[in-house]
């Protein structure tokens, strides 16, 4: 007869070994807790590269759990971009191509043997956690999966990850691998706080980078416009400066020379005649292969009618104009030069000034691009100032051809009156001085007028930004206050100086107590010099002088002299003025002295100090230059006289700098 296969006692020895077993093996697993969290606050502390800590968990899990794969997901962007994954398989596994086919998401979440969630019960914010982190990071995994655990890790509140421990068999997940997983939760949940804080702190020193960027492309656009450069050569840096900081793959600058006249109106969304010329480029080295040389942009023309791209400014009145792939817009009608097929992301900003388009400023990627709202308002910054230079240069060109004409006018008159008398050569020399004064005007108001129009204009735009804080508001309204001030008294003076050349009246004479007008001048002087840090001393004859003259401009006068003294004094010293009655040639005269320690004034300073729009060298103190120049028209308009003397101090490098002011006392009426 056969032994019996089983007998009582070789089941109770069973169970006994099975029990043995399991309590072996739960001390095992606390055992493993133990050493595994410390072993993972080890590596977030000890692991000097971010990017390896996660890496060296990822290990670490899948070794302690005996796994095929352990995968740890970052939760915390809104896509995939954002998110952190890493992944860990067993050696076998590597290498392994990737299946054809897989589990769906749905497939392991709908069916319970496939996927377990150790933060029992399963929430819905699990469920939508752990099936973001699996469609992220389980898309490139060798095998089709069979069996995941998983928990959503939680930090300060919210969840920021999920790690998953994976199988490519099945298999049932015990209670104690679930218990092990909770225990290390949290020490995972601050390693991927760390990674997610490292890469914010990467993304916020990319952000300041851009920003210094863009700052040092102002700066640079800056310096050109001020620059003597030729327009085609400013025009060249401009696009290079813009493309190579915007890190764009290239850039042009294209601009249209019209068929009508540029000023004649167009109708809405109707695509004028015109002919584009490329006038500056610029693209990386490796990006596009080029077969035109740079002295040969000149030539890289097409007509605007039969480029589809250039078309579209018109059609959307006057925007800027985006495309992810131009190729799918299907548009056969596009020039040559833009290389669609390389680059086929553009971004397309129309040059414009007073509803006009002078060009396009275009910047084309090989890959799409999602241009950021600060940098489409440094493109169309650029623009406005390259529009602006534009038309400065068409009509400082056409100011200079009429210059030009009437200067070989006068030459030719020159050779064909050389005959003629002294006063006819002297009239010459004067209309050719005229047109260099003219010149120096044209550039000096182009000066004075674009500064505080381009601070407007940039104030409004800073303004339009959407969620500006209250007090920037304050800022540019402030900045826009003082610019429109500033313009309103440089037209005023404009104006005075204007009237005071053409034939006018005689003043209009009224008597005035000398010494008490003088004094409440002085007084309205006080703070102002005071916080430049000078003082003020009044010398007045102890009987009050009369004086006839006109108020208004007597007033003028007197607080010019003094904001020049007060703009040019060297800091703690003393400002002088000084009146006195004196008789010359029987003429009673008031002569009153404002008198300053600053640089000096040469003698041939001296000679156009009175001028408009001249200034001493080597004086960068903010102003018109008119302040003088209206002092000497008013003081003639009073049958005045203004000097000025510049007298050395010893043992300093500093001069007295005195102005003397001659009024008569009694107005010759008989004088126009």
């Amino acid at each position: 007869m056969k032994k019996p296969l089983w007998s009582p006692r070789q089941y109770v020895d069973d169970v006994d070994r099975l029990q043995t077993y399991q309590v072996k093996l739960m001390q095992h697993q606390e055992e493993t807790a133990r050493q595994l969290v410390p072993k993972i606050n080890q590596i977030i502390a000890n692991t000097s590269a971010t990017a390896l800590i996660l890496q060296e968990i990822a290990q670490l899990l899948g070794v302690a759990f005996q796994v095929d794969c352990c995968c740890l997901v970052s939760v915390t962007g809104e896509t995939s971009d954002e998110a952190t994954t890493i992944n860990w398989c067993a050696d076998e596994y590597l290498g392994l191509p990737h299946p054809e086919e897989m589990f769906s998401m749905e497939q392991l979440l709908m069916h319970s043997p496939v996927l377990q969630c150790a933060a029992e019960p399963l929430t819905i914010e699990d469920i939508s956690i752990i099936q973001k982190s699996l469609v992220i990071g389980c898309q490139y995994l060798p095998l089709p999966i069979k069996a995941v655990l998983a928990i959503p890790t939680r930090f300060g509140g919210n969840n920021n990850g999920v790690i998953s421990l994976i199988k490519f068999q099945p298999y049932d997940w015990s209670e104690s691998e679930k218990q092990l997983l909770k225990e290390v939760e949290f020490a995972c949940a601050i390693a991927f706080s760390q990674v997610a804080q490292a890469k914010l702190i990467t993304h916020q020193q990319q952000y300041l980078q851009k920003g210094d960027q863009y700052q040092s492309l102002i700066k640079q656009l800056t310096l050109l416009s001020r620059s003597n450069l030729e327009l085609n050569q400013m025009l060249q840096l401009v696009i290079a400066s813009t493309a190579e900081s915007l890190q764009a793959d290239r850039g042009l600058l294209i601009l249209l020379k019209y068929t009508d006249p540029l000023f004649r109106t167009q109708a809405k969304k109707q695509i004028p005649k015109a002919k584009a010329r490329v006038v500056g480029e610029w693209a990386k080295a490796t990006q596009i292969s080029r077969t035109n040389k740079p002295d040969t942009l000149e030539n890289q023309s097409f007509l605007l009618s039969e480029c589809g791209l250039c078309q579209r400014p018109f059609i959307d009145s006057g925007k800027a104009v985006i495309f992810d792939n131009y190729i799918e817009q299907n548009d056969t009608s596009v020039a040559p030069l833009f290389a669609i097929e390389q680059l086929p992301a553009v971004l397309l900003v129309p040059l414009e000034s007073q509803g006009k388009i002078l060009g396009f400023l275009v910047l084309q990627q090989a890959i799409t691009r999602s241009w950021q709202a600060a940098e489409l308002n440094l493109v169309e910054m650029v623009c406005a100032q390259v529009s602006n230079a534009i038309i400065q240069s068409q009509t400082l060109r056409q100011v200079q051809t009429l210059v030009d004409e009437r200067t070989a006018k006068l030459q030719s008159s020159l050779e064909l009156q050389a005959k003629l008398h002294e006063r006819t050569r002297q009239y010459v020399d004067q209309l050719r001085k005229l047109n260099e004064l003219k010149d120096e005007f044209l550039s000096n108001m182009s000066d004075r007028l674009r500064y505080p129009l381009t601070n407007m204009l940039m104030s409004i735009r800073n303004l339009r930004l959407p969620g500006i804080a209250p007090e920037r508001q304050i800022r540019y309204m402030d900045i826009l206050e003082q610019e429109c001030t500033k313009e309103i008294n440089l037209i005023n003076d404009l104006l005075t100086l204007q009237k005071l050349e053409s034939p006018h009246e005689a003043p209009q004479l009224e008597s005035i107590d000398l010494n008490t007008r003088i004094q409440d001048i002085m007084a309205a002087f006080e703070k102002k010099l005071a916080e430049k840090g000078l003082k003020i001393s009044v010398d007045l004859p102890e009987e009050s002088l009369k004086l006839q003259t006109e108020l208004e401009s007597f007033d003028r006068i007197l607080q010019e002299l003094l904001t020049n003294a007060c703009k040019y004094s060297q800091h703690d010293t003393t400002v002088h003025l000084e009146a006195v009655h004196r008789v010359d040639q029987q003429i009673d005269q008031v002569i009153i002295k404002v008198t300053n320690t600053g640089h000096a004034i040469s003698q041939e300073e001296a000679t156009y100090i009175f001028d408009k729009f001249r200034r001493g060298k080597g004086r960068w103190t903010p102003g018109t230059g008119l302040g003088l120049a209206l002092v000497k028209s008013l003081v003639q308009h009073l049958n005045g006289a203004i000097a000025v003397e510049s007298l050395p101090i010893s043992d300093s490098e500093q001069s007295e700098i005195c102005f003397t002011l001659t009024l008569p006392q009694f107005s010759d009426e008989s004088k126009p």
